[in-house]
Parts: structure tokens; C-alpha cells; sequence
């Protein structure tokens, strides 16, 4: 074991691979350093387990009615309690988990991409290709993400595959700001006019260079993200606009029991706890990874 550590620390690496690993590793162990960071990607584990072995791990079903147990407090039996219907809490929970994950997944792949790619373009070639492309992404940002979100939603139709794709419609802008941002700070370096004097096309040079130069920046940003976007997702859910029911979604799940929140507190309560562990775990992982690969980070501590 010590070897391999110390083939991956050498700092005269023999190969690609070699530095790639030896970087990762250093990444790794400094995050492991963190202990907000490793709390948060514990939360993130958590969650992507419980998506993945829901039906093992949920006592009961997530939509099977009991109302003989209606609205019964946290027990042995229930250990969140049962809802209005009689619907096992926990289990609801536990299932939830996978809409939570998908939703935060799909925005993430969807969203990224497209505003890594607009930034990246708009730094790099500058005059109006720049004026235009951010003057729509300063239209998408000058609205609160909410709002926006509910008026595609209203346009698309309520449904969890119209959430989806409006969190993502409203996410995008902020990453295109900081790929360009990232891109304005290095076109004219001379590792670019090196590859520009090859012959490489403009193309070439985005998708090769500039974009994974970016990548970085933007894994922060998006992590960070997590947060806000299950937040819009559990309000558009709260207000009947995203999973609809009998889905397992956290936000319907609270809007469900805000008609008992007096007396019977624990049925909109637990998915409340469930969203807010898991949002602030995402912001501690992103708080972690921003201080790990972020080099105006390194550089000032």
C-alpha cells in the first residue's frame, strides 16, 4: 500500500496516467480532510443507497392504503408515522428518495452541458456571438428560478418530466456565466495560440481545451446547486405542479399533510427532514469540493 501511495504522491510522474491518478488521489485526501464534506457526501451516499434498495429497505409499500391506521404517530410499527390515507411515512420517504435522485440527476445532465457549452462559446469568440448569448442568459437570470419555473411548468403541462425539464430551463444560465467567465480568463493564453497555430479548428479547441479547463468550476457550481434545485422540485411538488399523486414526492408529501400540521405534525414533518438533509448535505459536499479544486481556493488558504 505504501508504494502504491507513493507512486501516486511522485512529483516527477513517468506518464499521463501516472499524474491523473496522482491528482485524484490528492483531491481525495484532502476532501477526506473535510469533515462538513465528508458529513455531506455520508447524506449523498445515504440517499443514492436508499433510491437504489428502496424495495429492501422500506417496511412497507409506498402507496398501499391502510385507513383502518390513518394518521397514526411514529411507533415500532411506523417509525414516521402514517399519513391520511395510512400510507407508511418512512416507506414514502425511502421511495421518494428515487424521484429526488432522478430529478437532481436529469436537471444536472441536462442543464451543465448546455451552459458549459454556451459559455465556453460566447468567451471564446467574443463581439456579438458574446453580446447574444448573454443577453438571453441575463433574461433567464434577471427572474427568480421559481417563478420561472412554475410558468414553464403551467406552459408544459404539471407532470415530472415537465419539472424536470423547467428546473433545467432555469439552471442552465448560471453555469454559462461562469464557463465564460473561466473561458475570457485563458483564449488568449499561448497553450491556445500554440493549438490555434497547428491548425485546430475553433470546434477543436472548445470541446478539447477550453471545455475540460471549465469543468472544474462548473462540478462546484452544479453540486452547490443540488440544494435549490430540490427545493424548486419540492415547490413545484408542494404546489400539484410536479410528481403527481400517488408518486412518493417530498414536496406533494408536505403539501399533503400541511392540513394536519397542527395535530398531526409528523405528516408533513418527516419529509421535511428528509429534504433538508439532503439539501445541506449537497451544500457541504460543495462547500468541500469548491475548496479542494478550485485553485484561487488553494492558493489562498
Amino acid at each position: 500500500m505504501s508504494a502504491v501511495r507513493d507512486w501516486l504522491l511522485d512529483d516527477s510522474p513517468s506518464s499521463r496516467l501516472q499524474a491523473s491518478l496522482g491528482r485524484t488521489w490528492r483531491s481525495f485526501s484532502a476532501l477526506m480532510r473535510n469533515p462538513l464534506a465528508v458529513a455531506g457526501a455520508l447524506i449523498i451516499l445515504a440517499l443514492i443507497v436508499m433510491a437504489i434498495f428502496a424495495p429492501l429497505i422500506a417496511p412497507y409499500s409506498a402507496t398501499g392504503q391502510d385507513l383502518a391506521n390513518r394518521l397514526m404517530p411514529p411507533s415500532a410499527i411506523h417509525w414516521m408515522g402514517t399519513d391520511e390515507l395510512g400510507r407508511d411515512i418512512f416507506s414514502r420517504v425511502v421511495y421518494g428518495s428515487r424521484i429526488t435522485l432522478m430529478i437532481v440527476t436529469m436537471v444536472a445532465v441536462i442543464s451543465a452541458p448546455i451552459g458549459l457549452l454556451v459559455g465556453a462559446i460566447s468567451g471564446y469568440f467574443g463581439g456579438w456571438a458574446d453580446r447574444v448569448l448573454m443577453g438571453i442568459t441575463d433574461i433567464f437570470l434577471s427572474m427568480p428560478k421559481l417563478i420561472l419555473a412554475l410558468a414553464f411548468v403551467a406552459a408544459l403541462g404539471p407532470g415530472i418530466e415537465n419539472a424536470i425539464i423547467a428546473i433545467a430551463i432555469t439552471a442552465w444560465p448560471v453555469y454559462a456565466r461562469i464557463a465564460r467567465a473561466e473561458t475570457i480568463t485563458f483564449r488568449d493564453s499561448e497553450f491556445i495560440a500554440a493549438v490555434q497555430l497547428q491548425g485546430a479548428s475553433s470546434a477543436r479547441i472548445i470541446l478539447r481545451h477550453v471545455l475540460p479547463l471549465c469543468a472544474s468550476s462548473t462540478i462546484i457550481r452544479v453540486t452547490l446547486d443540488m440544494a435549490g434545485i430540490i427545493l424548486t422540485a419540492a415547490g413545484l411538488g408542494f404546489l400539484g405542479l410536479g410528481a403527481q399523486p400517488p408518486m412518493p414526492e417530498w414536496g406533494a408529501m408536505i403539501s399533503s399533510g400541511r392540513n394536519f400540521i397542527l395535530d398531526q405534525w409528523w405528516v408533513a414533518t418527516m419529509p421535511g427532514f428528509a429534504i433538508i438533509a439532503v439539501s445541506l448535505g449537497f451544500c457541504f459536499l460543495g462547500d468541500g469540493l469548491r475548496d479542494v479544486l478550485d485553485p484561487k481556493q488553494r492558493d489562498g488558504r
